[in-house]
């Protein structure tokens, strides 16, 4: 079922051309609504826009999924991510017991260019520090298949209603003064049950 979704994806956004990267969070379901981009996705933590009179675009706080993803703690997620818009990059996965608890986003460094200010870095945590599970994930710089897998190492916990969210940072970008800057953002809501045969992980309070 998940690859039938990833391959729909994929079709739809083989029909979009912009510069701006987008991402759809397949797998786990995302905890808003998500057009065939995955928009709204700039606000953090979880995604939404803000309006922009320019264009003659409301504000989109996003419309709520209601999806819940059961996991089994001291397992592995198999992450899916449908990159929709191509743009260099790469991806952090946190999880916390609230949004609220998600860690800020990385702070991007800028460099000036001949196109003017773009994106140039931000600081990957190797080895990860909780509550990030996963960082430097999909590094890329060029364009290529944009379907994205990897095992996401989930803590051995009970968090019922826990927020897993995944984001995607942006290099050579042009400069952006609000609305998440150089980071698009997408959330899931999680139901962790821990293994009693295995260890709790008490650094999620």
């Amino acid at each position: 079922m998940r690859r039938t979704f990833l391959l729909t994806f994929v079709m739809l956004a083989s029909l979009t051309a912009s510069t701006d990267g987008h991402f759809v969070l397949v797998y786990p379901a995302a905890s808003m609504l998500q057009n065939r981009l995955g928009d709204p996705q700039k606000i953090g933590p979880c995604g939404g826009v803000s309006a922009n009179p320019g264009r003659g675009t409301p504000a989109n706080p996003g419309v709520a999924s209601g999806a819940v993803t059961d996991l089994k703690g001291g397992t592995n997620l198999n992450l899916l991510v449908q990159e929709t818009i191509f743009h260099q990059g790469h991806y952090r996965v946190a999880l916390a017991r609230t949004a609220a608890q998600l860690p800020a986003d990385p702070v991007t460094t800028t460099a000036q260019t001949e196109k003017g200010v773009r994106s140039a870095s931000a600081p990957i945590q190797n080895p990860p520090v909780a509550p990030v599970l996963a960082d430097g994930l999909f590094v890329h710089t060029e364009r290529s298949a944009q379907n994205f897998e990897a095992e996401v190492p989930i803590p051995n916990l009970d968090c019922k209603n826990c927020v897993l969210q995944v984001i995607e940072m942006m290099f050579d970008h042009p400069g952006i003064a609000v609305d998440g800057g150089f980071t698009y953002h997408h959330c899931a809501i999680v139901n962790i049950t821990a293994d009693s045969s295995k260890p709790l992980d008490t650094r999620w309070r």
